[in-house]
């Protein structure tokens, strides 16, 4: 399994125990959505390896206790910090305005007032709220990736309609 089919799931922060349990934390706003989990793949060295999970409960923090199928004590301390990853065919379909950050790459943009302005080249989280990065022809353009400047995503046709404020753009485009 390839990293860019995947995404990252959470990952294991300590043991739980003695007897090779891993506390996992997962990064998602709906863990009822994993707690029949079967198997996830683990980060190891920059390559994906699958591991079934034998047992999974959560504790009262929500995390998540895993024992791993044929994982010694040993192995499981060594675990510690390992990411965790699940294909992207796992995760649930949305509709709306809501949308993965990965799903919307390629998705051109378009303005209500400007009209079509570019293509997502990523979406950023690194800021206090997303940004799509799009680009128009040579120029980077950032628009907040939030509810109130998106009108509607239309994923058939892999197009994000917006209505950005006025000037946004033509103040990227401008150079100023």
């Amino acid at each position: 399994m390839r990293k860019e089919d995947c995404y990252q799931l959470g990952h294991i922060s300590r043991l739980h125990g003695y007897k090779g349990e891993v506390v996992a934390f997962f990064d998602t706003d709906q863990p009822q959505n994993y707690y029949e989990l079967e198997s996830v793949f683990v980060d190891i060295r920059g390559e994906l390896v699958p591991f079934f999970i034998e047992e999974s409960a959560t504790n009262s923090k929500g995390h998540f206790i895993l024992r791993f199928e044929d994982v010694t004590p040993e192995e499981a301390e060594r675990m510690i910090g390992y990411e965790l990853y699940l294909p992207l065919t796992f995760l649930p379909a949305l509709d709306g305005k809501k949308f993965y950050f990965h799903e919307v790459v390629g998705f051109t943009m378009i303005d209500a007032e400007v009209g079509e302005f570019g293509t997502c080249q990523e979406v950023m989280d690194s800021s206090a709220q997303p940004l799509f990065k799009v680009l128009d022809g040579d120029k980077e353009i950032l628009i907040p990736a939030v509810d109130d400047f998106i009108d509607r995503i239309d994923r058939d046709k892999k197009k994000i309609h917006l209505n950005c404020p006025p000037g946004l753009i033509e103040l990227y485009r401008s150079g100023e």
